[in-house]
C-alpha cells in the first residue's frame, strides 16, 4: 500500500514538473515574441526618424537650431509671409561653411530651408552642376536610396508637357509615406539636379497659410498703395521743411 502511494506521489510530482516546463516554454515564447516585436517597432521608428531629415537637418526643427548648424545668423532669414502664419526662408551655401563634407567635394550648391511657424517643413537642395556632371539620374537615385530606401515612384520619362516646356523641372523619383516626402528632379536650365525633402503635414499647413496670405495681400493691396503714396508725400514735405529750416538758420542777405 505504501508502494502505491509512493508511485502516485511520484507520478503527481512528474506531472506537475512537466506542467511547469510547458508553462515555462510558453512564457519564453511570449517573451521572445514580445522582444522581437519591440525591436521591429523600434527599428521602424528609428528608420522613420532618420528619413524625417536631410543630412543633419531634421524636419520640424526651429530656425535657431538650423541657423546654429549652418553657421548662418537667424537674422539672415527672409520673411515670406507674416500672416496668418509666419513663414520664413533661410539660404545656405555649404561651400562657405560645411560640416562633415569638404566644401571642395560637397555636391550641394545651395540649400533653402523653409519654416512654417518656426518649424522646418521643407528643404530644397540645388546640386552644383560641376559636382554632378557625368552622373545619370539612376546614379543619384541609387545614392539617395541608401538613406531613404527604394523609391515609391521610380525613374520616369519626362511628360509631354515637360518636353514642350523646357523650363519646367522634371520629377525623376519620389520617396516617402504619410509623414514625409522626398522628390528628385532634373533641372532643365541650367541642367542639374534638385532634391526636395518635406514634412507632409507641415507642408500642407504651409500651403494653406500661403494661399490665405496671398488672398489677404490681394484684398488689402489698394489700401496699402494709398498708405504708400501718402507716406511718400509726407516724407517729401518733411524733407522740404527740414531744408527750409536749415537754410533759413544760416541765410544772410
Amino acid at each position: 500500500m505504501n508502494y502505491s502511494v509512493a508511485i502516485v506521489f511520484c507520478l503527481c510530482c512528474f506531472a506537475q514538473r512537466r506542467k511547469r516546463e510547458r508553462l515555462n516554454v510558453v512564457l519564453m515564447t511570449y517573451r521572445t515574441f514580445f522582444v522581437c516585436a519591440c525591436v521591429l517597432i523600434l527599428s521602424a521608428q528609428l528608420s522613420g526618424q532618420d528619413r524625417m531629415r536631410y543630412r543633419e537637418f531634421e524636419l520640424g526643427a526651429n530656425l535657431a537650431s538650423i541657423a546654429r548648424l549652418t553657421g548662418v545668423a537667424p537674422s539672415e532669414a527672409r520673411l515670406v509671409h507674416q500672416r496668418p502664419s509666419v513663414m520664413t526662408e533661410l539660404e545656405w551655401r555649404p561651400r562657405y561653411f560645411s560640416r562633415g563634407v569638404s566644401p571642395q567635394t560637397d555636391p550641394v550648391d545651395v540649400m533653402v530651408f523653409s519654416f512654417y511657424d518656426d518649424q522646418l517643413f521643407k528643404v530644397v537642395v540645388d546640386y552644383d552642376r560641376r559636382r554632378t556632371e557625368g552622373l545619370t539620374a539612376a546614379d543619384l537615385i541609387d545614392a539617395i536610396a541608401v538613406t531613404y530606401g527604394a523609391p515609391s515612384k521610380p525613374l520616369a520619362k519626362a511628360s509631354r508637357a515637360a518636353q514642350v516646356d523646357r523650363v519646367a523641372d522634371v520629377p525623376l523619383a519620389t520617396w516617402g509615406d504619410s509623414e514625409y516626402s522626398v522628390t528628385l528632379l532634373r533641372v532643365v536650365y541650367p541642367e542639374t539636379y534638385k532634391l526636395i525633402v518635406a514634412s507632409t503635414g507641415l507642408e500642407t499647413l504651409a500651403r494653406a497659410a500661403a494661399t490665405e496670405a496671398v488672398r489677404l495681400d490681394t484684398r488689402e493691396a489698394p489700401q496699402r498703395e494709398i498708405v504708400r503714396k501718402q507716406k511718400e508725400i509726407d516724407d517729401a514735405l518733411a524733407a522740404e521743411q527740414k531744408m527750409k529750416t536749415e537754410n533759413k538758420a544760416v541765410f544772410r542777405p
